[in-house]
């Protein structure tokens, strides 16, 4: 089979709170009437992300064409998960036009792009290419690196010196795997912040590839989707600090999902997790709560002190109204401190 006959994939990938699940789903509500499946990858006990993609009320998007993949790290379950529910997806009567996948914060593209050559898929589908998306103000903030300063020093003391610190590691090899860069949050930044992160990108890619400034994911799909880049065929031109995934584990990393009752109004939940995110270690926050006397759920997310909010859909009927809150932090940080303040009044 040619590769003109193959199912083209998106991988999109990006660091802890990028914005990937807001692009795929501005993907989803612009796809023109194409059809258009989505695997969603989550590293934690709650598969928030399939579920914000899956009750997004997007024409022409069924519960089918959303296939969750939650309590790991895709790039390490090619075999047991990923392969498997790709050919779900390909063994379908009516197969998708289009794929795209979504993996979890902390998984590294390449290892999943490999899986691509196996040998029951690779007649099947190409990778048509590879959109890191990088959240704008938490790079200008040096949230990938414990001290910047002192790193950048290292650095130029020493060009061989490696990273030891695994969320820099995480955040590069997505760049260094990337067809296309979304730099995302651009409404939160300051003119020089930008420049800053741009120069930053750039000093980790080694080869050309462009980069978009955007807000809130909007850009259009006819840039993100027909790169026809097939990746899996050039794979010796993105390197990476973990080359397979024995070499990749998330042992630097905790995750916990916690029970959260309903609010009186969505800016108490904010201030709850608001504290909770003041917690040593912690990376992320996403979830969503039932709130007093209103018919929609709210979502929550928190990325270092940047908290934002929004109603995402109305409550199903006959669903149970549980909040559930899923925290990501870096190993041994203070769960019982994030509980308290979580379910604090």
């Amino acid at each position: 089979m040619s590769d003109l006959k193959k199912i083209p994939c998106t991988i999109v990938t990006g660091f802890l709170g990028a914005g990937k699940t807001t692009l795929v789903r501005h993907l989803l509500e612009n796809a023109g009437g194409r059809r258009i499946a989505v695997l969603v990858n989550e590293f934690g006990d709650l598969g928030f992300d399939g579920s914000f993609i899956e009750g997004c009320g997007i024409e022409g998007c069924t519960k089918e064409d959303i296939v969750e993949l939650p309590n790991g790290c895709i790039c390490c379950t090619v075999a047991d998960d990923f392969v498997p529910a790709l050919n779900t997806l390909l063994n379908r009567p009516n197969p998708p036009e289009h794929i795209l996948i979504e993996t979890s914060g902390l998984a590294l593209p390449k290892p999943l792009v490999r899986a691509f050559n196996w040998p029951d898929i690779r007649s099947r589908v190409t990778v048509d290419g590879v959109i890191a998306v990088v959240d704008g103000p938490a790079v200008a903030s040096g949230a990938f690196a414990d001290d910047p300063d002192a790193l950048a020093a290292q650095r130029a003391a020493d060009a061989s010196v490696d990273h030891e610190n695994p969320l820099e590691e995480v955040f590069e090899d997505q760049l260094l795997c990337a067809d296309l860069i979304i730099l995302n949050k651009t409404d939160q930044m300051q003119a020089g912040d930008k420049g800053k992160v741009l120069a930053e990108i750039e000093e980790h890619l080694p080869r050309a590839v462009k980069v978009i400034e955007t807000a809130h994911g909007k850009v259009d799909p006819t840039v993100l989707l027909g790169m026809g880049a097939a990746v899996e065929a050039d794979l010796d031109a993105r390197p990476s600090h973990h080359e397979t995934a024995e070499d990749h584990d998330h042992d630097d990393f905790d995750s916990v999902a916690i029970p959260v009752d309903p609010v009186a109004t969505p800016e108490a939940l904010v201030a709850r997790v608001e504290r909770a995110a003041e917690a040593a270690g912690v990376l992320r926050i996403k979830g969503f709560a039932p709130v007093d006397g209103k018919p929609m759920r709210l979502v929550v997310q928190g990325v270092g002190q940047r908290v934002a909010h929004h109603f995402d859909r109305p409550w199903k009927a006959g669903e149970a109204r549980d909040g559930r809150m899923v925290v990501i932090g870096l190993k041994g940080f203070d769960v019982k401190a994030v509980e308290a303040a979580l379910r604090a009044g």
